[in-house]
């Protein structure tokens, strides 16, 4: 994860298989890609051993140290949004809508001085 530190927000998506709430999850990733892009995340999806970067500079990270990371065991469903600080910001065990995700990182301090940059650039 340090090569995203103070450059990127990982999404980090586990899941054992191509299950229904992975299916769900990348519905959701789909129908935000804009915001994807303007808050400047990277989508991972960790499934099973195999690690693949949707969105943003690929992953560096096997499988096995992003379960350490986040704590999240081989068989589990999960979504972990991880800051531009390092820390953990979200953990759930259902897939996430865009719309409450986005607003969670628009309410951090980081995300706010992103915002009030763009606003006085010509």
């Amino acid at each position: 994860m340090k090569q995203y530190l103070w450059k990127a927000r990982p999404l980090l998506v586990f899941s054992p298989d191509e299950s229904g709430e992975l299916a769900m999850q990348r519905q959701n990733l789909d129908a935000g890609r804009t915001g994807i892009v303007e808050r400047d995340m990277v989508v991972v999806e960790i499934i099973g051993d195999r690690v693949a970067t949707l969105t943003g500079p690929a992953c560096q990270e096997i499988a096995a140290d992003l379960r350490a990371f986040a704590d999240v065991s081989n068989g589990d469903f999960r979504v972990v949004l991880v800051g531009k600080d390092g820390g953990i910001k979200l953990t759930s065990q259902t897939p996430v809508a865009m719309a409450p995700l986005f607003a969670l990182i628009d309410s951090m301090p980081m995300r706010q001085q992103e915002i009030d940059a763009e606003k006085t650039m010509p």
